[in-house]
């Protein structure tokens, strides 16, 4: 049905509350770099709105540390653009010092816990391969 792909990665080992956390944050910076992933507004049987979701579907899949590097060294070598969020960015409290943290680290010593890209499927099943379905 979809030509492209929106997956999002996360590393095996987070707790439930940073997979959640980490989805959504990885989720926000696709969909702002790509504002057509965002359908229409909701609208229920009594008139109320609803924001509106994306038209396609979120793959998330997981991964060990290792493939998660290997993922993210992909998607680098294909200049895709993704989203990234790294271990350090829990222990912050706001944007700009997630960027802060971000900056410090080059992508050798990142210790990625999530990724996330929208690209055709082709081109997305190649960077991920190693991860599976999430549980």
């Amino acid at each position: 049905m979809f030509d492209t792909k929106f997956a999002v990665v996360l590393r095996e080992d987070l707790e439930v509350w940073q997979k959640l956390n980490v989805t959504a944050f990885l989720s926000s910076g696709i969909i702002g770099q790509k504002p057509e992933l965002i359908g229409e507004a909701y609208r229920d049987a009594a008139g109320h709105v609803y924001n509106a979701l994306s038209v396609q579907p979120i793959i998330v899949l997981s991964a060990d540390g290792a493939t998660l590097s290997k993922i993210h060294a992909r998607a680098l070598e294909r200049a895709l653009p993704a989203s990234v969020y790294i271990e350090e960015m829990f222990s912050t409290g706001h944007d700009a010092a997630n960027r802060a943290v971000f900056a410090t680290f080059r992508p050798d010593d990142a210790k990625i816990v999530g990724i996330a890209m929208h690209a055709d499927k082709k081109t997305v099943d190649r960077i991920t391969k190693g991860a599976r379905l999430h549980a």
